[in-house]
């Protein structure tokens, strides 16, 4: 587990946000809205992405009830799409239940992050975010925006693999250092 730091680009995604425990009702609603509306769209996408945080701040994130937990979850896509077209495939597949008119297009960027690969269920993620924590008062970085987590197995796999992601910034004057 050694984390790097990396440049992220702009990316163009399919996302829905709700608060929920991953696994939940509204996590698992999201999960096939998005699906199915990429579907629909006939393009790749993926692997689903999670960005997370916490409103309340009294408590750390992991120790916040995990009902209390806000997400956007992400199927990112090969480029961004013509106008209309998620519409058009949101319209294609409102019968089939999903929660499609949640599932909006959107581009972020993220820039600088610290990245490590999570190998392992995600009860034990909290022991790689360590890691990634000493990494970042090493090379003194300061957390930017929301913890980002990149699927790269299925959510049910016995032994997930997760790219965990953080976006960072260092002090002003600091050139860029490899991790």
């Amino acid at each position: 587990m050694t984390p790097r730091l990396v440049h992220c680009a702009p990316v163009t995604c399919l996302n829905v946000t709700g608060m929920g425990e991953p696994g939940g009702p509204e996590h698992v609603s999201a999960i096939r809205a998005l699906y199915t509306v990429a579907s629909a769209m006939g393009g790749p996408a993926g692997p689903l992405e999670g960005r997370w945080w916490v409103e309340d701040s009294s408590l750390p994130p992991l120790e916040t009830p995990r009902d209390l937990w806000r997400w956007h979850l992400l199927l990112p896509l090969p480029g961004v799409p013509e106008p209309g077209t998620a519409e058009a495939a949101r319209e294609r597949v409102r019968a089939s239940g999903a929660a499609v008119d949640r599932v909006q297009v959107v581009t972020f960027t993220e820039g600088e992050c610290v990245e490590l690969l999570h190998e392992g269920p995600f009860s034990e993620e909290k022991a790689s975010l360590e890691v990634m924590e000493a990494y970042m008062a090493e090379h003194g970085l300061t957390r930017t925006g929301l913890h980002h987590e990149i699927y790269l197995t299925d959510p049910t796999d016995p032994e997930p693999r997760t790219i965990l992601r953080q976006p960072v910034t260092r002090p002003a004057g600091e050139l860029p250092r490899e991790g």
